[in-house]
């Protein structure tokens, strides 16, 4: 009789303005399906907002940069330059020259909730991950929002209802609340059945690593 498969619980702790994110979304990705046939894995992902007090017309993004992580014009390009290396790495594409401005982003934690409702959250997390890192758009705008969920298989309509009736709100920020008591203030914030943390966009190898040895321990 075959050992059954331990089962993994994975929460990914991002936000959809954090490029890292978009990086650590693709390795971990990866590194599930080099372990594949090892142990089972559910991914569900959670908000966390890097700018919660961002007004509704965002922030030039050099500027964001520079006020809060004292960032040289230099230092930004060679930060997209690695950016750019690792998303290629892992199969995403970034065009960080199209990215303008930082934008907040609680509304796209609103409908990647419903989509998880839905049963597709990873899609919309991916197409919003596209449309700001590859496409530059404003991840705020509604429309922008709406089209995000059509390309996730979504229904625009209803993903237009949610945002503009304020559903999940309450959802949202008790999530943000709970990962916050948990001691997450930064992300990419990857927590394996409650209890094991990697944390920033780290490469596949290292995640497969993390995760067998987290199963093999779970297996006892």
């Amino acid at each position: 009789m075959s050992t059954p498969l331990a089962n993994l619980q994975i929460d990914f702790v991002s936000d959809v303005v954090c490029p890292w994110c978009a990086v650590g979304l693709n390795a971990l990705e990866r590194a599930l399906e080099d372990v594949k046939g090892e142990l089972q894995a559910e991914l569900h992902f959670q908000p966390f907002e890097l700018n919660p007090g961002m007004g509704p017309a965002g922030e030039d993004i050099a500027e964001h940069l520079s006020r809060k992580y004292g960032l040289t014009p230099a230092q930004l390009k060679q930060n997209q330059d690695v950016l750019a290396e690792r998303g290629a790495a892992v199969g995403f594409a970034f065009d960080l020259d199209k990215r303008q401005r930082t934008y907040n982003s609680f509304d796209a934690h609103r409908l990647l909730h419903w989509a998880g409702l839905e049963g597709r959250e990873r899609e919309l997390k991916h197409a919003l991950l596209g449309a700001y890192f590859t496409e530059g758009q404003d991840i705020s705008a509604h429309a922008v929002l709406a089209e995000a969920a059509a390309k996730a298989g979504l229904d625009p309509a209803q993903a237009r209802a949610v945002l503009e009736q304020g559903r999940y709100a309450e959802e949202v920020r008790q999530q943000e609340r709970h990962y916050q008591a948990q001691g997450i203030h930064s992300v990419p914030s990857v927590i394996v059945n409650g209890r094991y943390l990697i944390q920033g966009g780290q490469p596949p190898e290292v995640f497969a690593e993390a995760l067998r040895k987290i199963a093999a321990e779970a297996a006892g």
